[in-house]
């Protein structure tokens, strides 16, 4: 959700297609398609207020400092927006550099300074471990097969009829804990 009432949603598409291809009425029923249920709930359609190609991609700087130059967010790490985690993790980021910038100010510990990267790249690779493993689940790929189809569909199966599938999902998608 972007506010109350603005939520952002991604339909895959190919990195070099054409936006003047996706129209406002095919968008919506793209999206209608794939939020179909047996219950026939539709979503809300409103005004679209952007449309952009997103990469899939994923990036790591190690360390995360240098000297003392410190990164935070995405210009120390990228995720996929599968996990919907990049906010997240630069929020992270950033408390774990205030509470070092604190205590070396505060009391000249240098020590949490020290130690910003190796504390931030214990989350930044779950959460990207965590992205890919929701991009393998979640979308096709051209080098897909009907082996890497059906090997999906029981990934996303497993997801939704196992208790410690969903567990570990839901840990996962709301947030690992900040200690």
């Amino acid at each position: 959700m972007r506010s109350p009432s603005i939520t952002r949603l991604y339909l895959q598409c190919a990195p070099d297609e054409d936006l003047t291809q996706w129209t406002d009425e095919r968008i919506w029923q793209e999206l209608q398609t794939r939020f179909a249920t047996r219950e026939n709930w539709k979503l809300n359609e409103g005004t679209i207020v952007q449309k952009g190609v997103t990469g899939m991609h994923s990036y790591v700087v190690k360390p995360m400092h240098f000297g003392r130059l410190f990164l935070a967010g995405d210009a120390a790490h990228i995720v996929p927006p599968t996990g919907a985690k990049g906010l997240n993790l630069a929020v992270a980021d950033v408390r774990v550099l205030a509470l070092a910038f604190a205590e070396f100010y505060a009391a000249g510990r240098r020590d949490l300074l020290d130690q910003y990267s190796e504390t931030c790249l214990r989350r930044v690779w779950r959460v990207q471990r965590f992205s890919w493993w929701m991009t393998s689940m979640l979308h096709r790929f051209e080098s897909d097969n009907g082996f890497d189809q059906r090997r999906q569909l029981a990934g996303l199966d497993y997801v939704t009829s196992s208790r410690a599938a969903a567990h570990s999902l839901a840990e996962n998608y709301t947030g690992l804990p900040l200690d």
